[in-house]
């Protein structure tokens, strides 16, 4: 049997509402999960604050105080939702043998952690928490989200349909993420490049129990920019297609005008020309526009920046572990987080 100390790392940003009983559901899931043998007695729920502007860390604060079966992780910033993952999973590997990842709103199903669980026994390294079905989103928030996936397929992100960020990772296959050292994050597209065994667990996605959504549709759309430009060339190829196109249908019009030409046919061609050099303006404009993001993103890589800061890691035996390559942490045992006011 596969060593079994499971993590559970969740990102939080302004869940104060919704965390109580996130807890509550998981701390039951936990007791059953250690009764089945599927997980070790030593098994951790670790909250991570993606500087949240409510009272969320202070509710981790308390429920690590209650109980050593919670931990905390704060960060000294928001950071974005991968950059917070990321954190977590960096921060507990060392204490780990399975980490499972997972929103804080309880839309996703923690029952399927069961049959994650024994395909981690069966030796998968990555267990994907897949939506089985999309039928309680409203017309426009399936055609978007489904779109979404179609879309950073078509400009070369693959990523894994109707996935999230719900998922099981053993100790290998995180450390084997810690390699990845790129600061424009997208873990969906990132962790299927891992390459050890993986499958999937299917199931159906709630409602979400309080709160609201931190994913409108203009950060889905900002999501889906970070992920095709994080992971795909293909825009910049498409760009240079449609230099080409371009460029053979202006010898097209070349011949054509000069056959209408020696035909006797005069064409005023106002109107054509004014399209023409609008479109033609857009279309290089969009290329410096798509251009310029790839460059960006160069430019913040050179920088080697941190992708985060820990300020405080509340856990039972000690946060003093190995800090994450290229990021850094500080780590705090349980005696000294208490005594702490933030």
């Amino acid at each position: 049997m596969r060593s079994n100390t499971l993590y559970v790392v969740i990102p939080c940003y302004n869940e104060e509402e919704v965390l109580p009983e996130t807890a509550r559901r998981l701390k039951e899931k936990m007791k059953c999960l250690t009764a089945e043998g599927l997980i070790s007695g030593d098994s951790k729920i670790i909250f991570v604050n993606d500087g949240s502007k409510d009272r969320t860390w202070d509710l981790i604060q308390g429920l690590h105080r209650k109980d050593p079966l919670y931990g905390g992780i704060n960060l000294t910033r928001n950071r974005g939702h991968q950059n917070a993952l990321l954190a977590g999973l960096m921060t507990v590997k060392e204490y780990a043998d399975i980490m499972i990842s997972m929103d804080s709103d309880l839309q996703d199903d923690i029952g399927a952690m069961d049959e994650m669980l024994k395909k981690y026994q069966k030796g998968i390294d990555i267990v994907y928490g897949v939506r089985n079905s999309r039928k309680k989103d409203t017309f426009f928030k399936k055609a978007t989200a489904e779109g979404f996936y179609k879309l950073m397929k078509f400009l070369g992100a693959d990523t894994v349909f109707n996935h999230a960020d719900y998922r099981l990772m053993s100790k290998r296959a995180v450390e084997g993420l810690a390699e990845f050292k790129e600061v424009n994050l997208f873990l969906r597209g990132v962790i299927p490049l891992i390459g050890y065994p993986s499958d999937f667990v299917y199931y159906e996605r709630g409602e979400r129990f309080a709160g609201r959504s931190k994913y409108p549709l203009g950060k889905m759309i900002s999501f889906a920019v970070e992920g095709i430009t994080s992971l795909s060339i293909r825009p910049i190829r498409l760009i240079t297609a449609l230099g080409f196109l371009i460029f053979f249908m202006s010898i097209v019009m070349l011949i054509y005008s000069f056959v209408r030409h020696f035909m006797g046919a005069t064409i005023v061609g106002w109107t054509t020309l004014m399209v023409s050099v609008w479109a033609i303006g857009g279309l290089i404009l969009l290329s410096l526009g798509v251009v310029g993001e790839y460059i960006g993103k160069i430019y913040l890589e050179t920088k080697e920046r941190p992708r985060f800061l820990v300020e405080q890691f509340l856990h039972e035996t000690g946060g003093e572990g190995k800090k994450p390559a290229g990021d850094k942490t500080e780590g705090k045992s349980r005696s000294e987080a208490e005594g702490i006011e933030l």
